[in-house]
């Protein structure tokens, strides 16, 4: 019987061998654990326990609604402000000759306004409107409601008597109380109309004007067209008597406009005031003055960064506790499951896997935070302004930043707890456990 011959068994290459389980399952390891495994993970606990989910989102709800809120109000009441101060800053400009001392202590003019200075400063820019208006000078004539002279009366001054393009009381934003104004075409035919400011009428007994009353001017019947109020800024007036330019030229002699009274927008007034000279008397500018208003007062601005300053330093407050309760529920989360965090080591999770299953539960708690805390200081801004009767104004990325805003607070939160769960060792939290 003969031996058979044995064939040789060659060595083989470790670098051809094969795992079985990559046979089983061609993928690789690192590729297993995806971005939404990682958010299943992340999110599968948050609804185990609701109250302590509410707990700890609502001081990031709280923190991100009022800077939200904050923002808005600021935007809202930005406006209101506005225009609260706006009413009270001064919107006359004043424009008329230059005076200059004469031996004798008298001021004269050194200059006379055109006829056509109202259509001059009306052509500015910031200019709503203007008129002219001028003292005019009785002498010794009176001015009375009755046409019959009493010798046995007592004397009493006259009121002041006052020249005007058509236009004065509106351009002092004053109103009328009974009658009319007078218009251009009273002024161009010179007629002998007049309107009473309303302590004039008062002490004249003038209360209506659908009886056609009328007042004499140096023994000159003027009717009288309305009485007017309200020309706060020219207080004067409410005491006076006001005729159109063309009557007290003919009848009394006016020589020139006294000034021109203009109303102008909020913050036009330092602009205006060298452009006034120029338009008035483009050859010497020197010789007109011009009392104009200064720009826009900061004082709105300043009252509204104060305000925000406090309520953005409340709110970072009241952040930072949110960001401090998320980051110990975290915590009480990593000491809860110890035993899973050691489980998971064991059968192959990384410590970045288990840092990133934090730091995710983290921002999703963050990120849902922000999106309430957005919601509800966008719903506050609207209910206050609609209270108030307010124009509700804010931008949409106020409350995409505040979304954003508790992202990065559930992610700073969460890396300290991250950190500690990625560090557990298995067979420590296995025997713990």
């Amino acid at each position: 019987m003969t031996r058979s011959a044995r064939t040789p068994v060659e060595p083989v290459d470790d670098a051809e061998v094969v795992p079985v389980t990559d046979l089983l399952d061609p993928v690789p390891a690192a590729d297993r654990y995806s971005f939404v495994d990682l958010l299943i993970e992340a999110t599968s606990d948050l609804g185990t326990r609701p109250a302590r989910l509410l707990m700890t989102l609502a001081g990031t709800i709280l923190g991100i609604g009022a800077l939200v809120a904050t923002i808005g109000f600021a935007q809202t009441t930005a406006g209101q402000l506005a225009r609260q101060f706006d009413a009270f800053a001064a919107t006359q400009l004043i424009a008329s000759p230059a005076t200059a001392q004469t031996a004798g202590g008298d001021s004269v003019a050194t200059t006379r306004l055109p006829w056509d200075a109202v259509e001059r400063i009306e052509r500015l820019a910031g200019v709503e409107q203007a008129a002219m208006i001028s003292d005019v000078d009785l002498g010794s004539g009176t001015l009375t409601a009755v046409p019959v002279n009493d010798p046995s009366a007592p004397a009493s001054a006259p009121p002041r008597l006052f020249a005007s393009s058509a236009g004065l009381v509106d351009t002092l934003e004053g109103r009328i109380v009974h009658g009319r104004l007078f218009d251009d075409g009273h002024d161009l035919r010179r007629d002998r109309v007049a309107v009473l400011g309303s302590r004039l009428a008062e002490r004249l007994g003038i209360t209506r004007v659908d009886s056609q009353p009328s007042i004499f001017i140096d023994g000159l019947p003027y009717a009288v067209l309305g009485v007017f109020d309200g020309v706060q800024q020219r207080a004067e007036l409410l005491d006076g008597v006001i005729i159109p330019t063309g009557a007290a030229r003919d009848d009394f002699g006016l020589g020139a406009p006294g000034e021109v009274q203009a109303r102008i927008a909020v913050g036009a007034g330092p602009p205006l005031a060298d452009q006034s000279a120029l338009a008035l008397a483009p050859d010497a500018p020197e010789t007109i003055d011009v009392a104009a208003p200064q720009g826009r007062s900061d004082l709105a601005a300043d009252v509204q960064a104060d305000v925000n300053l406090i309520f953005v330093v409340l709110s970072v407050i009241v952040l930072l506790a949110g960001g401090v309760g998320i980051a110990n529920v975290t915590m009480l989360s990593v000491m809860e499951r110890t035993g899973e965090i050691g489980l998971r080591r064991a059968i192959g999770a990384t410590r970045r896997q288990i840092a990133s299953q934090f730091i995710a539960e983290s921002v999703v708690i963050g990120i849902l935070g922000g999106l309430l805390g957005a919601t509800a200081g966008v719903f506050a801004v609207l209910v206050i302004a609609v209270s108030q009767g307010w124009t509700p104004v804010i931008t949409p990325w106020v409350a995409g930043s505040g979304v954003l805003l508790g992202a990065v607070v559930g992610l700073l939160a969460g890396g300290l707890p991250a950190r500690r769960a990625a560090g557990v060792e298995p067979v420590t939290a296995l025997r713990g456990s």
